[in-house]
C-alpha cells in the first residue's frame, strides 16, 4: 500500500480564538515497502500528520490518498482502509487490559467477526513477528518488563494484518537493550514480511540506522526529504531547526576538520571505526 499526501494543510479549532496551524501545504509520497523516519522539534506536526494516514484526523484542506483511494472520501469503505494502516502510540502498553498476552493480541481480530481458526493464526502469526516467547503468552501482559509490553501492543496492531505500519516514538521509556531488540524486531518485520513502516522518533541515531527515507518537519511544514545520509549533511539548517544530527556526524567532522581524510557522510560509530582503522594501519 503506498501513501499520497497532496497540498494537505490543518487547522485545530479553526475560526476561533484558539486557532492553531498544525500543517501547512504537505506534498509527500510514501511508497509500498518503505522504512519510513519522519522527524522534526517538537509541535512540528508529526503526530498530526500520521493520524492523517487513518483518518483519525481529518484535513482541513488537501487530499489523503492510500493506494490511489481518498481515504475521507464520503464513497470511500473506510474502515477496510483503515483497517490496513495501523497506528501505534507513544506508550501503547498503557492500552493493554486483558488478563492474558494471547486474549489482548485477540482483541482486534475477534471484533472483524473472523473464525476461531483465524483468529488464532493470527495471533500466533502476530506474537512470533515479535519475537515474543511463548511462554509468556498466558502470562498477564502487565507482568511483563517494558520491551516485552511494547512487542504485545505491536503484535496487537499486527493481528490486524495491516500493511502499513506506523509506530509514534516506539522505543519511548525503554532501556537501550530494549530499544535495541524492537527497532532490530521492526527490521526483520519489514524485510520478512513487506509491510512499510513509518517511523516517528526523537533519536536521530535511531532512524539514521533503521530508516531508508526521512521526512523532515519543521513549524508544520516539509523542510527536507531524503535518505539519511542526504538528510544529515544539512547540519547547520537542522541545528537551526532544533535537531541535531547523530553524535558521530560531529565526531567525524571534528577528525576531518583535524586532518583525517574520512567520508563526511559516516553516521555509525561502526562506520567510523572501519574508516579510521583502514587510516590507522
Amino acid at each position: 500500500m503506498s501513501i499520497e499526501i497532496k497540498n494537505l494543510s490543518h487547522v485545530y479549532q479553526e475560526n476561533s480564538p484558539f486557532e492553531k496551524k498544525a500543517l501547512t501545504d504537505i506534498n509527500i509520497t510514501i511508497d509500498k515497502g518503505d522504512f519510513i523516519g519522519i522527524i522534526g522539534h517538537t509541535g512540528s506536526g508529526k503526530s498530526t500528520l500520521i493520524q492523517m494516514f487513518n483518518g483519525l484526523i481529518q484535513p482541513t484542506t488537501g487530499t489523503v490518498l492510500i493506494n490511489g483511494i481518498d481515504i475521507n472520501d464520503e464513497k470511500t469503505a473506510q474502515k477496510a482502509i483503515r483497517q490496513k494502516v495501523g497506528l501505534v502510540f507513544q506508550y501503547p502498553e498503557h492500552q493493554l487490559f486483558e488478563l492474558t498476552v494471547l486474549k489482548d493480541v485477540e482483541y482486534g481480530p475477534k471484533n472483524l467477526g473472523l473464525s476461531e481458526a483465524e483468529i488464532k493464526d493470527r495471533v500466533e502469526k502476530s506474537l512470533r513477528a515479535v519475537s515474543l516467547p511463548e511462554n509468556l503468552w498466558e502470562n498477564a501482559p502487565f507482568s511483563l518488563s517494558g520491551g516485552q509490553k511494547r512487542r504485545v501492543a505491536i503484535a496487537g496492531v499486527m493481528a490486524m494484518e495491516p500493511e502499513i505500519l506506523v509506530l509514534d516514538e516506539p522505543t519511548a521509556g525503554l532501556d537501550p537493550k530494549g530499544r535495541d531488540e524492537l527497532f532490530m524486531q521492526l527490521k526483520t518485520m519489514h524485510k520478512e514480511l513487506g509491510i512499510t513502516i513509518i517511523l516517528i522518533s526523537h533519536s536521530m541515531e535511531d532512524v539514521a540506522k533503521y530508516a531508508e527515507k526521512l521526512i523532515v518537519l519543521s513549524e508544520g511544514r516539509v523542510k527536507f526529504t531524503g535518505t539519511p545520509r542526504e538528510i544529515f549533511q544539512h547540519t547547520i539548517e537542522l541545528e537551526q531547526i532544533g535537531l541535531a544530527p547523530p553524535q558521530i556526524k560531529y565526531i567525524v567532522n571534528s577528525l576531518i576538520e583535524h586532518g583525517f581524510t574520512l567520508d563526511n557522510s559516516i553516521l555509525s560509530t561502526e562506520e567510523a571505526a572501519t574508516e579510521i582503522t583502514k587510516i590507522l594501519k
